[in-house]
């Protein structure tokens, strides 16, 4: 019973916390002391609980070292006029009679660029977002594609932080992982961009003035030269290079093009890589394209460490066993692809956040696929195909709740969104058609 009731007021915290605009870390806090004191009532003693904690948080550990090159390489990306350029000329040969799916193709390319929906919706969707608005074109439609393109990177880019959560969880490898999600991530895809075409007649921008355009050839050298950092990322991914090695060769040739060609000094360059970018210039795109760096990624990076401190605690003292027993009887009533979109929904609905949403996923549900003998890789497609992309679809968690205030959109955005639930919604229909026993991309390497 009384881990009943934490669970109830661990919730509730979350909640509170996300409907006054507090930081979640303190509820994800809360919640780790009272499971911690229902652990020791149940017979655990603290620092057996915090072995736990600690072997749990190790799973996290290369996120964390993700977080600190996407920290740096947004950061220095924003000085050398790499994502200035994608935005430029974007922008430029944007058609407004094709706004929405325009919208959401940018997207798509700057989060596949980036790894990071967060950082995408920060930079290029606030700028498609101000489009929208001066345009008169429906706000939540217009996020509800910027927000589906930004997962659409979250779910399968290699520098995605939750890519690289999730193939650390299964042990298993991200690129054979990213392979898996392409193929998987097809039809979604044609049918969002059937369904944002339509929404493009339908609401096209009343008119376009191309003022972010200008103010960014005055601010910026936007010759191709400044692409380079993007192009090494996409070069090196197609010749399976580690992600940390292609991130970290982006970033030293991003710093010297800031340097040589925009102008930058190596101090500014360090401030930059630590607190993140900024310019004393005024104007709209000045205001957005602010941001990066390592200071920008502590609170994610303590988001990731306590959640991975949860896992432990759950994993060693078996509180979830009543909640992974509920899930054993569901899957064998209705199948596991099924079970996995069901507890997806319902993690993420609980957690209030994607990253907690994916350990407690894999929690419950990477037993079904032993006892089934279905290969690591079949999880962690499933895990991408499910609560990756259901996660922002709840309207409190923040992994759409947050994009959703930054374009000034509510939680009407999410029917616009559809890539989110085309990608759980078409599988669920390949699967069930195979009859779910051996799934389309049960790679084994």
């Amino acid at each position: 019973m009384d881990t009943i009731v934490v669970f109830i007021l661990f919730f509730v915290a979350l909640l509170v916390s996300l409907y006054n605009g507090v930081s979640i870390l303190y509820p994800l806090l809360f919640g780790l002391v009272c499971f911690t004191l229902v652990a020791m009532r149940k017979g655990f003693t603290l620092p057996g609980l915090f072995a736990m904690m600690l072997n749990g948080s190790k799973k996290s550990l290369i996120v964390i070292r993700i977080f600190v090159l996407i920290g740096a390489i947004t950061a220095v990306w924003r000085a050398c006029g790499t994502i200035s350029f994608i935005v430029y000329y974007g922008i430029l040969f944007m058609n407004a009679d094709y706004f929405i799916v325009s919208a959401f193709l940018l997207s798509c390319l700057v989060s596949f660029l980036l790894g990071t929906s967060f950082g995408t919706v920060g930079t290029i969707g606030v700028v498609l977002i101000v489009l929208a608005q001066s345009g008169n074109v429906d706000i939540n439609m217009a996020a509800g594609a910027i927000i589906a393109g930004a997962y659409f990177g979250d779910r399968c880019s290699a520098m995605s932080s939750s890519a690289n959560l999730v193939a650390a969880l299964t042990h298993t490898k991200l690129y054979t992982n990213i392979a898996n999600m392409t193929k998987t991530g097809v039809i979604p895809f044609a049918l969002s961009i059937i369904g944002y075409l339509y929404l493009s007649q339908a609401n096209p921008l009343a008119f376009y003035e191309n003022s972010i355009g200008n103010e960014i050839a005055n601010s910026f050298n936007t010759d191709l030269v400044v692409l380079f950092p993007a192009v090494i990322i996409l070069l090196l991914a197609a010749f399976k290079v580690d992600v940390k090695l292609s991130m970290s060769i982006s970033i030293v040739s991003g710093i010297l093009i800031a340097i040589f060609v925009q102008g930058a000094s190596w101090a500014q360059m360090l401030n930059y890589i630590l607190t993140g970018y900024t310019t004393d210039t005024s104007g709209v795109f000045s205001e957005i394209i602010q941001g990066g760096g390592l200071y920008s990624m502590l609170k994610v990076s303590l988001i990731v460490l306590i959640s991975s401190a949860y896992a432990g605690i759950f994993e060693g003292t078996g509180l979830l066993r009543d909640v992974e027993q509920f899930f054993e009887r569901l899957d064998q009533k209705i199948n596991t692809y099924p079970t996995m979109i069901l507890s997806s929904i319902a993690t993420a609905a609980f957690s209030c956040n994607q990253t907690l949403a994916v350990m407690l996923t894999h929690q419950i549900t990477h037993k079904l696929y032993e006892r089934k003998r279905l290969s690591n890789y079949r999880l962690a497609l499933d895990l991408e195909n499910t609560v990756i992309v259901i996660s922002p679809l709840i309207p409190w968690n923040i992994a759409g709740a947050v994009p959703a205030a930054a374009l000034s959109a509510d939680s009407g955005f999410i029917i616009y969104a559809f890539y989110l639930f085309l990608v759980p919604l078409t599988n669920l229909f390949t699967q069930t058609m195979n009859n779910s026993s051996a799934g389309p991309d049960d790679a084994t390497s």
